[in-house]
């Protein structure tokens, strides 16, 4: 048990990280006096630890890095994580997240998580149960019974969190979500999005095992799945030289494609997972849309250790006040939505957005670009809306504000809790082959009861929530 002396000091620290006025003001030396406009004292700064340092983790680091990283974990000490390493130097080095938050539970406020899809939870949670604000890549975690967890564990600690979904920050999703709430194009009634991305199959379990990669440490990049043999069809080998002309150069995951976990149903989340927080936030934010009532899919072949190649997900979202029922319908791989008659002839679709149709008129959202009416023609005359939502502040510092006791960030996790739980519900769909009628608040498939298996999952020994 701490000593008296030690939970006041930690009191104090998160109080003070709070932003409370009156500590800040006697404590802090001002700005000008350390350095130029928008020079950073330490003292201002968070103390942030990171799980997942490479690939889409090292860019987390980056985001982040204007606060102070103390610690840095991640599974792999490789050539895909040696970059991260080298920029922080004085960052403490784990490779088991939870010796990292035991050893530096006092000296950290909050944590990045960018580990695949199976341990986000698991990792959200126990820094969570710290009291650290939270900042966890999408999506948000790999089962439902997750996500719901880690929402009701954030309200009971009170801390601040996001889902990384950086394009929830970009000024395109603003300006789009300002149109729609304009009502320029009516009541919206039906939504068409899809991704064109086509993560490959994995097939089955491979026949033989590998030699594990001597910086991997197989065992915690398992963490909760159930174990297995490890292959580089989950996790390649980092790097190695091949012959460019007169020169070598260095080329990562050579053994097999990079993020190849993401199709086994163990370890992540298909491409619905992968690309649908993404590519659903505009609507769920533009209609306030709440959990669906029903939801049905159409996956191509899987098998128990895969997920489909392709998929098409319907879900029906209730009525709410002046919003019509609204239905949503899910397109990936090489599926695509039907083509509207608004487009020009000629004219093709992106291989990512979504197509919203309204009572007086027809959006076309291309997945990171500018929202258009269609027909182009439409777009004669049209008035930009006022802004409702500021343009200063990014994905990541829309957090770190929060963190220091500002407004709640727009992702949190009662935003892309329920967000998350929508989309990981066609997963669920997929899984059982039928229309599902879904209670949201009460977690439950009501019409079929053996989907609610696929809701959760049981952790290997060692892992819990």
């Amino acid at each position: 048990m701490k000593d008296k002396k030690e939970t006041n000091k930690k009191i104090s620290r998160r109080r003070f990280m709070g932003g409370a006025a009156a500590v800040t003001a006697f404590t802090i030396v001002p700005r000008y006096v350390l350095g130029g406009p928008g020079f950073k004292p330490p003292s201002e700064k968070l103390n942030i630890a990171c799980i997942g340092v490479g690939g889409m983790g090292a860019s987390d680091v980056q985001s982040v890095s204007g606060e102070n990283i103390v610690a840095l974990c991640d599974v792999d000490w490789s050539d895909y994580t040696a970059e991260t390493f080298a920029k922080h130097l004085g960052a403490k080095k784990y490779k088991d997240f939870r010796r990292m938050l035991d050893a530096e539970d006092r000296h950290i406020d909050a944590v990045t998580v960018s580990t695949p899809d199976h341990t986000h939870a698991v990792a959200a949670m126990a820094a969570i149960k710290r009291g650290k604000h939270v900042y966890c890549q999408k999506p948000l975690c790999h089962d439902i019974y997750e996500v719901r967890q880690l929402m009701e564990a954030a309200r009971k600690y009170g801390v601040q969190t996001q889902m990384g979904t950086q394009y929830h920050g970009k000024n395109e999703m603003k300006l789009f979500v300002e149109i729609v709430r304009s009502g320029v194009i009516g009541k919206i009634f039906r939504v068409d999005i899809w991704s064109g991305k086509e993560l490959w199959s994995a097939g089955t379990l491979p026949e033989e095992s590998s030699p594990i990669p001597q910086t991997l440490d197989w065992d915690l990049w398992l963490g909760p799945a159930p174990y297995r043999p490890y292959s580089p069809r989950y996790v390649p080998a980092t790097s190695r030289l091949i012959q460019k002309g007169d020169k070598l150069v260095k080329i990562y995951n050579p053994r097999g494609l990079p993020g190849e976990w993401r199709r086994w149903w163990d370890f992540g989340t298909g491409t619905l997972g992968d690309m649908g927080c993404h590519i659903i936030d505009p609507c769920w934010w533009a209609l306030d849309l709440t959990y669906p009532t029903s939801v049905e899919a159409e996956p191509g072949p899987f098998n128990e250790e895969t997920y489909p190649d392709k998929t098409i997900v319907k879900w029906e979202f209730p009525a709410m006040g002046e919003r019509p029922t609204v239905k949503v319908t899910w397109y990936d791989g090489a599926n695509m939505p039907p083509r509207p008659k608004e487009l020009e002839e000629g004219r093709r679709l992106p291989s990512e957005g979504g197509i919203y149709y309204g009572e007086d008129g027809v959006i076309l959202y291309a997945h990171m670009s500018r929202p258009r009416l269609i027909p182009e023609d439409s777009m004669k005359g049209f008035k930009v809306p006022d802004p409702i939502f500021a343009r200063d502040v990014d994905h990541y510092q829309d957090w770190i504000r929060a963190c220091r006791g500002g407004p709640k960030p727009l992702a949190n996790f009662d935003y892309s809790g329920p967000l998350t739980e929508t989309v990981l519900l066609g997963n669920v769909a997929a899984r059982a082959g039928q229309k599902l009628l879904w209670d949201g608040p009460s977690l439950k498939v009501t019409n079929v009861p053996e989907a609610n298996q696929y809701l959760s999952r049981e952790y290997r020994k060692g892992w819990m929530l």
